[in-house]
């Protein structure tokens, strides 16, 4: 069987190392995302797309994952996402600010490999810290 928490801290690795390729390695091909700002996903494809975009606006993205509960298939994880958004990204357009923010992934795994996700994110630190919404 697979570890929850080991799939889901390679596949945040992967992903903010731009290791797109590597994403059928962690991601069921039933793939569903549910994510703010328009970002959700169905499919690796469409997933790795998002990636792609992310990784060009915001080039030192980084997930600190701090802690994670794991029960059966599903795991959950706290982490802290920091970054500078270098460029235009979910209908926001380049600020060059950085930003610290919270977000916790639920990840419900199939045959081994993430197959729904729930990003929660703390979208009203981010708007504010990137000067698109009034703290």
């Amino acid at each position: 069987m697979t570890d929850p928490e080991a799939l889901l801290r390679a596949w945040v690795d992967a992903a903010d190392a731009g290791r797109l390729d590597s994403f059928e390695d962690y991601l069921h091909h039933d793939l569903v995302v549910h994510a703010p700002l328009g970002l959700s996903t169905k499919g690796i494809d469409e997933e790795r797309a998002v990636w792609r975009d992310a990784l060009a606006a915001m080039p030192g993205i980084r997930h600190a994952i701090q802690e994670v509960v794991v029960q059966g298939d599903t795991v959950v994880a706290r982490v802290v996402v920091t970054g500078v958004h270098e460029g235009d990204f979910a209908g926001i357009p380049r600020t060059g600010r950085s930003f610290t923010i919270d977000q916790v992934l639920f990840a419900h795994l199939r045959d081994g490999k993430i197959v729904e996700l729930w990003e929660i994110v703390d979208t009203a630190a981010l708007l504010s810290q990137l000067g698109v919404l009034a703290p």
